[in-house]
């Protein structure tokens, strides 16, 4: 059960974080829709 807060933690620190960073936003966006792209 630690685990799954711990993953929970950190997933909810990362999207705090993206959603006050623009730069890292955009940059995690691109990343997202080429590796979406490469698979096709």
């Amino acid at each position: 059960m630690m685990k799954k807060s711990m993953a929970m933690t950190a997933v909810a620190l990362g999207a705090a974080y993206l959603l006050r960073n623009k730069r890292s936003r955009s940059k995690l966006m691109d990343q997202l829709s080429n590796f979406a792209g490469a698979k096709k």
